[in-house]
């Protein structure tokens, strides 16, 4: 039985950027397995970044044979306001791509609506923030 929802991979190219926008919108950064693997973590789940170095190695197989950087698509829930996250957007500055717009999310079964926000991070990974009432 599936218990959760640990953490997911991506490869990345913009390194730096990447870190420190992520340490921006709050994650904490670990670079437990730097500098080829770092992640980020929120709460109890984590995503690990892949560096270049790793994920362009012809030795590294675990992870998708097609995945290039910007092939995320992750949704974060936001347990605060919509003005909080917008004031946390800009001091992060991200642009905001679409939002804030009503959505299904992942919670009662994909029946739940919230009010979510879409932003890109320096590689262009979609990232939306999802707020429910």
């Amino acid at each position: 039985m599936i218990a959760g929802f640990d953490h997911a991979a991506i490869p990345i190219r913009a390194v730096d950027s990447m870190l420190e926008f992520y340490r921006k919108l709050g994650f904490k950064i670990s670079d437990n397995y730097g500098p080829l693997v770092y992640s980020v973590h929120f709460n109890e789940n984590k995503i690990n970044f892949h560096t270049p170095e790793l994920w362009q190695s012809e030795k590294f197989s675990l992870r998708g044979p097609t995945a290039q950087p910007g092939c995320g698509d992750f949704c974060f829930v936001w347990n605060d306001t919509e003005q909080a996250l917008s004031d946390m957007l800009k001091k992060a500055a991200a642009e905001i791509v679409e939002g804030p717009v009503d959505r299904k999310g992942g919670r009662n079964g994909g029946r739940a609506i919230g009010t979510s926000i879409y932003i890109r991070d320096p590689d262009s990974n979609l990232l939306e923030f999802i707020i429910y009432s």
